[in-house]
């Protein structure tokens, strides 16, 4: 077999496998769409359905690490794992649909108490993704130790070009599915096309590789000296322990780039691809030196405190990012142009903040594992390397998430992620290789010591410039705006403002969600007069209705003025951030009543969660989520949302949405409004101010306003505080019912917002940089 045979060789798997790793995040990103769809939104969801796919992926490395010796054929077991994977993706979305409509329609139902609901749910969803997740943990160990039997004299240099162009593959994957396929195709039709390309891409391995590769070099026999096995454990735990850094970062940064880039689903896709573009960059610097290195865990050592201090540099750097979005924001158009650079820009930003650190993580796995091949442990290193760093990659996300952003903050768990590497980097250069007393590790170590102390006292994180919004005002708060209050919640930032003129806004990732004048005599706010109006309209249509939902917390004002009313016997408020509800404390007395009124219940939890959950019946529904923009929020505006809710309304019930025209275009509310009236036979819908809707669902007519407001005191204090006396103020605001509004609706061709055609969340963020309104 000649050398330019071989070598061309190696390079078509090297692009086969690169491939692979554009559907494998394909499949990572669409699975993360689909089990939210049935867990929620919150962060235990989120937590749940990474740790089910990496820990699936876990599992497969760690089979390979135990078997892959009795396997002859690697190649064709990678085809066979990669066509079982590409046939499953097939029947995902059928599969998917029918269990969990099975779930909520007849199990979930006939359980007993919540814990039980929770362990039946995430034991569905385990279910539905971990088989294949532990096929896509086989395929790396499986190409990975089937090309180095083929090139044994190249381990190294194979390993690190599998690792980079897996990472390329998997980058581009999430902004092709991100920008691109899920637009055009939906989640189901986005998932078929990453399946077929596994099928086309096991039927081309399995055609090259049916009959076992030719070997050209005898692999190395495994080594079972004493000091392999002390070196295996310590080097698996430091797979680990850098795996943990590594999510941690990322978690971290995805936090602290919401606050710069915005929090939509397209910001979200340009920060991951930033993160794996750094990984691949670093395959592919290790993959052309991997092989000349004499002393490879000294190499890894020096990495791992690079790694460490890069993650620091990213505090003071992050400071600056505000006044790079800020200028951005002042030259680029509100047009189609200036949105390609936006998006440009934001993915540039991600890169200045994520790529020199993820650089350094893509070298740890090559060096960690080619340490492990050249000792003598043989190609078994390889999935146990992976293994145990998908492994520790868990725990970074349970750490950051439940314990670092809560409890220590933005600035504390990136110093954790950084303090963890370096006193990797630290013990492998001084205990392990015993430089400990050497002049050159005394200075390494305190020096790196020294960084992170001066970034943890010197570095202060501005409260203004993250609560500022930037990527949506363009402007950065002045210091005449006070911050009231800044937190670092399990699923967003929230904060506190207060400006000159006494108006009080509590903020998600900085984007206003609501605002109160707190100044006696001054004149309120037009998000007052929204709040009072969504609970005032749908209050005095159905002024016997008993049992009340209200979704979405924001100041509280809304759940207040509902509970003005006592016919109310009980009102349930779900929120989905717990910081949301501590923080709009400071918004009393105009949410007195929701934190003191026996009546309220508050619950800290995804709507669909909820109500699936819970198993009750209401009369009225009030939906007044966050804007449609935000990653997540727009399946609270998608046909099934409204299916589900219409279970839990009572004969003759009422959802009550709230929608915004402003950053919005017709055809998304059109598209809103197609999802509606596809649940709800009649409609009725109101101008509550000059930038927001209130839409009444009901599949009985809905009635008309009184002529009279209500006789209670409390509530008409209520109304009065916004400027409505009569009746006629709100019957004014009246827009038109389904019959008057269906023949505008014909004039659009937009599909109603599904689920699993999520027209909403891939279109909303371009209208809010074009700053339509419908």
């Amino acid at each position: 077999m000649n050398q330019k045979f071989l070598g061309n060789q190696r390079a078509f798997l090297f692009l086969l496998f690169f491939i692979s790793g554009f559907s494998g995040l394909i499949y990572e990103s669409i699975w993360t769409h689909y089990l939210k769809l049935f867990l929620g939104h919150s962060a235990y969801a989120q937590t749940l359905v990474l740790a089910i796919f990496m820990g699936g992926m876990a599992i497969g490395a760690w089979l390979c690490s135990r078997l892959s010796l009795r396997w002859k054929n690697l190649l064709l077991l990678y085809a066979l794992a990669e066509g079982v994977i590409g046939l499953a993706a097939l029947l995902f979305h059928p599969v998917f649909v029918h269990l969990t409509d099975h779930a909520f329609s007849s199990v979930i139902p006939a359980l007993d108490t919540p814990l039980q609901i929770q362990i039946y749910k995430w034991g569905l969803a385990s279910l539905l993704v971990i088989p294949q997740s532990i096929l896509l943990g086989m395929t790396f160990p499986l190409m990975s130790s089937g090309l180095i039997r083929l090139f044994p004299e190249k381990r190294g240099g194979s390993i690190a070009m599998l690792y980079f162009t897996n990472s390329l593959g998997g980058a581009t994957g999430v902004l092709v599915s991100g920008f691109l396929t899920i637009r055009l195709l939906g989640l189901d039709g986005t998932i078929l096309l990453a399946g077929t390309i596994n099928i086309l891409l096991a039927l081309t391995v399995w055609w090259l590789y049916r009959q076992p590769p030719v070997i050209t070099v005898a692999e190395v026999p495994p080594r079972h000296d004493a000091a392999t096995p002390h070196l295996f454990r310590v080097l698996l735990a430091v797979a680990l322990l850098t795996g943990t850094a590594s999510f941690i970062y990322e978690i971290t940064w995805i936090r602290m780039l919401s606050l710069v880039l915005g929090s939509s689903t397209q910001a979200f896709e340009l920060m991951l691809s930033a993160f794996i573009f750094g990984l691949a960059g670093g395959g592919l610097w290790i993959y052309r030196r991997i092989d000349t290195l004499t002393d490879t865990l000294s190499y890894l050592a020096k990495v791992q405190i690079v790694m460490g201090l890069s993650a620091l540099a990213t505090l003071p750097l992050y400071g600056q990012t505000f006044q790079l979005m800020q200028g951005l924001m002042s030259v680029v158009e509100p047009d189609e142009s200036g949105f390609v650079a936006f998006n440009l820009a934001s993915h540039g930003i991600a890169m200045l903040i994520m790529f020199p650190t993820a650089f350094c993580a893509g070298m740890t796995l090559p060096l960690i594992t080619y340490s492990l091949i050249k000792q003598g442990v043989g190609e078994r290193a390889i999935g146990a390397v992976y293994g145990a760093n998908t492994l520790g990659a868990i725990v970074g996300i349970m750490l950051a998430i439940h314990l670092g952003l809560p409890l220590l903050g933005i600035k504390g768990t990136l110093l954790t992620g950084a303090l963890i590497d370096i006193i990797l980097g630290l013990y492998l250069l001084g205990i392990y290789r015993r430089e400990k007393r050497s002049k050159k590790f005394v200075w390494v170590a305190s020096s790196s010591l020294a960084a992170t102390l001066v970034v943890a006292i010197g570095v202060e994180l501005s409260p203004h410039a993250m609560a500022s919004g930037v990527y949506r005002t363009g402007t950065v708060l002045t210091e005449d705006q006070q911050v009231l209050a800044y937190r670092d919640g399990k699923t967003a930032t929230i904060s506190l403002t207060k400006t000159e003129a006494g108006v009080y806004s509590i903020r998600t990732n900085g984007k206003v969600d609501a605002s109160i004048t707190m100044r006696e005599g001054t004149p309120p706010q037009f998000d007052e007069v929204t709040m009072t109006l969504l609970a005032a309209i749908p209050s005095l249509i159905y002024p016997e209705a008993k049992q009340v939902a209200n979704i979405g917390f924001g100041s509280g004002m809304t759940s207040n003025v509902l509970l003005a009313n006592p016919n109310i016997a009980h009102l349930d408020t779900i929120e989905i951030e717990p910081a949301m509800v501590a923080t709009a404390k400071a918004f009393q007395p105009f949410n007195d009543r929701v934190f003191n009124d026996p009546r309220s219940h508050i619950h800290i939890d995804d709507a669909k969660t909820f109500f699936s959950s819970q198993q009750k019946k209401y009369d009225i529904i009030l939906s007044e989520p966050s804007n449609p923009w935000v990653s997540g929020v727009a399946g609270l505006f998608s046909r099934e949302f409204y299916s589900n809710s219409k279970r839990h309304l009572n004969e003759g019930g009422v959802l009550a949405q709230w929608l915004q025209v402003y950053e919005f275009d017709m055809p998304l509310l059109v598209s809103t409004l197609n999802a509606v009236m596809a649940e709800f036979q009649h409609i009725t819908v109101y101008a509550v101010d000059h930038g927001d809707l209130l839409i009444l669902a009901s599949d009985q007519p809905v009635p008309d306003l009184p002529d009279q407001p209500f006789s209670i005191e409390e509530f008409n204090r209520e109304l009065a505080r916004i400027g409505v006396s009569s009746a006629e103020d709100l019957r004014l605001r009246w827009l038109g019912d389904r019959e008057f509004i269906a023949p505008l609706l014909e004039n659009y061709p937009t599909p109603a917002n599904s689920d699993y055609f999520p027209y909403v969340d891939q279109h909303a963020a371009k209208a809010r940089f074009l700053g339509r309104k419908a």
